[in-house]
């Protein structure tokens, strides 16, 4: 038996690792192809070998923030299983790759945020290109251990850290600008909470409204369409402005009288723009909705799984959108910088913009949908299960809270990070639940539990002490022999029972509706990031620097 036990270890620890090095040779075999790629397209121009280097930084940085970033759009739709994980991976890679080419956009910013000031590097286009390689390496380098500890982290932060710390260790600590660097940090705080308290609102109306209501049926048919509008607006909105913002300009030549754009045909979308054509088609939603609960409410049990059931449809759209919006802003993250040593190798200047050929807008989109088919499932999961345990409605609210928080942050100028806010949705559902239960049966449990293996403790420690004084005693007695074997029955008895008492303390604080386990990790991960990739891109700066010198 024990042989076969064996066997069958040995069986699937084979399986494990040639899977494992089917990614890797896959990822590899990726950034092999963009090597000779944007080696053999840059032929003749000088310092060509930097560009293909970095043009594999690129594609690293790439697969990663489809390992890490991307989970944040489909984890809570997969963890309540309105979409498959094989379903979510592909809706996915389609609309991340789809936001990132259509609406990726033809000029990006090659320093995220405007972090650091290009000026401090002068005519030193060497040193401004060993900058750049060093911030893609770095963010990319702390993605990946991101990734592989389980933890989601903002890619953004990730790439602001990396430049940071680059462009101090090329011109010194005054080329940062640590006012935008103070911004960044208060979405530390500003994103988890604004996510969590929306998501928290959204799911506590969905419960006062449907499910604490005898007829859940009939109240869902009044709601459930007016949730599902609320979504469509919300969504539309954070895409026109978001994930439609680069391609506004060739809308506007389709149409070009439409009465309510900005007077300036080349501008972004503005925020009533953006409203009005949510509001229109959340309109539209709410009559196909409630025609559609309508028609199906009679057929259905008058349980919560006939409602989430009405907002599985919604969450997969919501996927998708988020996936669109994603691509055509986070793309960025990894084609900027070599966007920037595209430009400065070919032109030889120093740019604030540059233009995205086109292999480079490749690099970007294909490599998010390589990564995040290779390596987004841990990640998918870890949001969508490990956290706290989801259902169609509580995704549905963290998907509320993402579009919602992106939207007024945008009008009032905070600063967040998209990853930051799904998570504290996250978060946010989860301990509403908690607050909901108000019988507190869980934590109940676990206080009894706590107690129960105090004493068992103390009992212990008693019986050992008397073992002790009987042990040392001289001159026993018969009575003294057979009470010291009683004893080490006893302690043995004990030890079980306190192992047993441990093991279902274990269990049940496992069944916390938010595990505090993941709440530290993942907190320490976001606060590390920017510190953490700065220290990174610094010592890959010195040494480049030191290997050119």
């Amino acid at each position: 038996m024990e042989i076969k036990t064996i066997h069958q270890l040995e069986k699937q620890a084979f399986k494990k690792s040639h899977t494992e090095m089917a990614r890797i040779g896959f990822a590899l075999f990726f950034l092999v192809l963009v090597l000779i790629y944007s080696f053999a397209t840059s032929g003749g121009v000088p310092n060509n070998m930097f560009l293909a280097i970095a043009a594999v930084f690129g594609g690293y940085m790439a697969m990663n923030i489809g390992a890490n970033d991307v989970a944040n759009n489909v984890g809570p739709a997969v963890g309540s299983r309105a979409l498959t994980m094989g379903g979510a991976i592909v809706i996915a890679m389609i609309f991340e790759a789809a936001g990132a080419f259509i609406a990726g956009g033809e000029v990006v910013s090659t320093i995220k945020n405007g972090i650091i000031d290009i000026r401090a590097f002068g005519d030193d286009t060497d040193s401004f290109i060993w900058a750049m390689m060093a911030a893609l390496l770095a963010a990319a380098l702390w993605l990946n251990l991101a990734t592989m500890a389980g933890a989601p982290v903002s890619t953004t932060h990730s790439i602001v850290g990396g430049v940071m710390g680059a462009g101090m260790a090329a011109a010194g600590f005054h080329i940062v600008d640590w006012w935008t660097m103070g911004r960044i940090a208060s979405s530390w705080v500003i994103s988890p909470v604004m996510g969590g308290v929306i998501a928290a609102l959204f799911l506590f109306a969905i419960k006062k409204t449907i499910i604490f209501k005898e007829d859940k049926l009939s109240a869902a048919t009044r709601w459930v369409p007016i949730y599902v509008a609320l979504m469509a607006w919300a969504f539309t909105t954070y895409l026109v402005m978001k994930g439609l913002s680069q391609i506004w300009p060739k809308v506007i030549e389709l149409v070009n009288h439409l009465p309510l754009v900005n007077a300036e045909p080349v501008g972004k979308p503005s925020f009533f723009v953006a409203m009005m054509i949510g509001f229109a088609l959340g309109g539209s939603i709410y009559l196909l909705v409630k025609k559609w609960v309508s028609d199906r409410a009679p057929n259905m049990e008058n349980n919560r799984n006939s409602i989430n059931v009405m907002f599985t449809i919604p969450l997969i759209f919501a996927a998708a959108l988020l996936s669109f919006a994603h691509g055509a802003n986070d793309v960025a993250n990894a084609i900027g910088p070599l966007a920037a040593i595209n430009e400065a190798v070919k032109t030889g200047g120093i740019t604030g913009t540059a233009g995205i050929p086109l292999w480079v807008m490749a690099v970007g989109a294909f490599g998010i949908a390589i990564g995040l088919a290779l390596y987004g499932p841990r990640l998918i999961r870890t949001v969508g299960g490990e956290i706290t345990e989801l259902d169609q409605m509580r995704a549905y609210s963290i998907a509320m809270a993402a579009a919602v928080t992106v939207i007024i942050a945008s009008q009032l100028g905070l600063p967040i990070s998209t990853t930051h806010v799904t998570i504290g949705g996250v978060f946010g559902v989860g301990f509403l639940r908690e607050w909901l239960d108000s019988s507190s049966r869980i934590e109940f449990e676990i206080a009894r539990e706590k107690a129960e293996l105090e004493d068992e403790k103390r009992q212990l420690n008693a019986l050992k002490n008397e073992l002790t004084s009987l042990q040392v005693k001289e001159n026993k007695t018969m009575q003294d022999y057979q009470r010291i074997t009683e004893l080490y029955r006893l302690i043995d008895e004990e030890e079980g029972i306190i192992k047993k008492t441990k093991k279902t303390l274990k269990k049940e604080q496992k069944t916390l509706y938010v595990k505090r386990d993941m709440i530290k990790k993942i907190v320490t991960a976001w606060l590390i990031t920017v510190p953490s990739a700065a220290v990174l891109s610094a010592c890959i700066f010195f040494m480049i620097k030191g290997i050119m010198s």
